[in-house]
């Protein structure tokens, strides 16, 4: 039972508790895997990265800013396995950095993060983990709206509370 549906779609992350926050609308594709499981595949736009530095001198107290932007060329893809019991993210395609996010409500899910090839330590993912408070999919036969309250942790340190939403047009 393989079928597939083009759609607008917004996808936001945002943290209750740090000022970080991500927001991509885009058109996905919704493949229907089975009943209540479903995988939605999307192209999102290439990160943006900048660094600013800001230099001060006792002989000259007005700061100089240096910037650099670097635009990587490959596009994010963005792939999404969607049930009611549990979801799974992952985003690959972009030479800067790669990801892997499982959730499942009342669950410490796994999430890895593939940093470049200049890293430290090469091809070895950071691993951290994260806990799911809510998990709420609605939608008559499709999915329209996903839900993600969840906390991320490293070791016994919290790195923030996150909300992941999704948005599905039909």
């Amino acid at each position: 039972m393989l079928t597939h549906h083009r759609k607008p779609v917004c996808l936001s992350i945002i943290s209750t508790d740090l000022p970080v926050w991500s927001v991509v609308e885009t058109a996905g594709t919704l493949y229907q895997k089975d009943t209540d499981r479903f995988h939605l595949l999307l192209t999102a736009p290439p990160l943006i990265t900048c660094e600013v530095g800001s230099l001060i001198s006792p002989e000259d107290p007005s700061p100089q800013t240096q910037k650099n932007v670097d635009i990587p060329t490959s596009p994010r893809i963005l792939w999404l396995e969607i049930s009611p019991y549990r979801v799974t993210m992952t985003m690959q395609g972009n030479t800067q950095v790669s990801y892997r996010h499982f959730w499942e409500q009342g669950v410490y899910g796994v999430t890895r993060y593939w940093l470049p090839n200049e890293s430290l330590q090469q091809h070895k993912p950071i691993r951290l983990r994260n806990f799911t408070n809510s998990l709420n999919l609605s939608g008559q036969n499709l999915p329209e709206h996903l839900r993600l309250d969840y906390e991320l942790w490293s070791e016994k340190v919290q790195l923030g509370r996150y909300i992941l939403n999704l948005e599905i047009d039909h």
